[in-house]
């Protein structure tokens, strides 16, 4: 799909051409692109990459995963993630364009740490990649508790409030 300012690129026709659908449990759109043919001798594969898109009705929902992840912003408007730390600190990051804003272009979600991620308010979507290695396996994923998160990172309230189902 070639960008045409005239016809603007829109959440419902990202789903459609890059053939996203719904990520359950943790929120927004996806489609697997790559799925390493390496694997290692736990036969994980050696790595995995997703196309993962947000928008004004999704968000990712706190979850943690047992290997380093990377996000890569493509096109849209900013997000922010929140990244909890088992030390209890914490982190709020923007993914974005505009780097003199202070947006990041791509973030690193280290292993074990709790992530969440939401479109910013009048955004219209986000798309984004994300890579892992080893690669995602569906017994690496973690849903948040909220209870549990509010109790651990009571400054960090509201975000969790807003990022746990």
């Amino acid at each position: 799909m070639a960008f045409d300012p005239h016809n603007a690129p829109t959440a419902d026709r990202l789903i459609e051409v890059l053939g996203l659908t719904p990520l359950e449990p943790e929120g927004g759109w996806y489609r697997e692109t790559w799925r390493s043919r390496e694997a290692l001798s736990s036969g994980r594969p050696a790595g995995t990459a997703i196309l993962y898109l947000l928008t004004p009705d999704t968000f990712s929902a706190f979850h943690r995963l047992d290997a380093d992840e990377i996000y890569h912003f493509h096109a849209g408007d900013p997000v922010t993630q929140v990244h909890l730390h088992d030390d209890g600190s914490s982190q709020v990051l923007t993914l974005g364009e505009d780097l003199a804003a202070g947006h990041r272009p791509r973030v690193v979600v280290p292993a074990g740490t709790w992530q969440g991620t939401f479109l910013d308010p009048g955004g219209r979507f986000a798309l984004m990649g994300t890579t892992m290695t080893p690669g995602f396996m569906p017994d690496g994923y973690e849903a948040a508790d909220r209870r549990e998160l509010v109790e651990r990172f009571a400054d960090r309230r509201e975000l969790v409030l807003r990022l746990t189902r």
